[in-house]
């Protein structure tokens, strides 16, 4: 296969992965026929890799089954997972050139490239990552249709400026027009993105917001916590926030202390109060207030129960 029909095969694989075009509209974004994209459909195939199909006959490539989904599960790296594997490379000897060459690997997969979205999405949704990857290299605003809002509990449209995908494009920032706002949208609750040929309007108020040990986001840390943890607490702590570790200090051979800045207090109030007898709570104020509002709301709905 000679060079130009090679290019071609390897940007249809990539646009196959969350393909929602006809076979038409990709021979017309490659430059050829349809009978050339059926062709490359059973080289493909031939290669192992597994070709499905939408309703209308849409091609597609399936990331959860064969070679694609090995490549997928390789690639994929949430921050706390590239966090315990930087920390199990830091414990090899600082002078070791082996510890340097896997830093920049997992640099390098952690920080992937824009096209790897199409490794790494679900199909059903890799069609609005594409779509949202070419309006932040455009710089063009979008219409997110048909987003389901959790928070609102409201099926609506909305005109952003998208402008950074979280890890693994899960979720991407931006700056909502209608509320003057940076927000994060979760991408497999969008229905449909439009790209509008309207440029960015607000690209200085685009902002990124801090996110905590327990996951929760803010355009500032709100507090900073302090808590003295017992074994128990403290394995379960590590277990399910594991960035949690860069902030504890171990006091004795029981006791770890943990000082840490959070973005809300719903993340550790929901900790602690499911490990009360194993958590002092030290500070601060605030969250001290929120512990003691939510144990006697507990009291009062416990009496409320009990009356019935």
């Amino acid at each position: 296969m000679d060079q130009p029909h090679l290019n071609r095969l390897i940007r249809l694989m990539l646009m196959l992965v969350g393909n929602r075009q006809s076979t038409t509209e990709l021979a017309r974004k490659l430059d050829c026929n349809v009978r050339t994209i059926q062709r490359y459909l059973e080289s493909l195939k031939m290669a192992g890799l597994v070709v499905e199909y939408h309703q209308k006959g849409i091609p597609f490539l399936s990331t959860s089954k064969g070679p694609l989904k090995q490549l997928s599960d390789l690639v994929q790296f949430s921050e706390e997972e590239a966090f315990i594997l930087h920390k199990a490379i830091d414990s090899i000897d600082a002078k070791s050139a082996l510890k340097m060459n896997l830093k920049k690997k997992l640099y390098n997969i952690y920080h992937y490239y824009p096209w790897m979205a199409e490794m790494v999405v679900k199909p059903e949704i890799g069609n609005n990552v594409e779509k949202l990857t070419e309006a932040i290299q455009a710089e063009l605003c979008v219409e997110l249709v048909s987003y389901r809002s959790s928070h609102s509990n409201l099926v609506s449209n909305r005109i952003v400026e998208p402008y950074e995908f979280t890890v693994n494009y899960e979720q991407v920032w931006c700056y909502e027009h209608e509320s003057q706002t940076c927000k994060l949208f979760n991408v497999a609750r969008i229905g449909e993105v439009n790209i509008l040929q309207k440029p960015w309007q607000y690209r200085e108020k685009h902002q990124r917001r801090f996110v905590d040990i327990f996951r929760n986001s803010h355009y500032e840390y709100i507090g900073e916590i302090e808590l003295n943890l017992n074994v128990r607490a403290y394995n379960l702590l590590i277990e399910e926030y594991p960035l949690s570790e860069k902030y504890l200090i171990q006091q004795s051979e029981n006791i770890w202390y943990l000082k840490a800045p959070v973005c809300s207090y719903e993340g550790p109030a929901r900790f602690t109060l499911g490990l009360l007898e194993n958590i002092s709570i030290l500070g601060d104020n605030n969250f001290l207030t929120l512990i003691n509002q939510k144990i006697f709301s507990l009291q009062k709905c416990m009496r409320q129960n009990l009356s019935l």
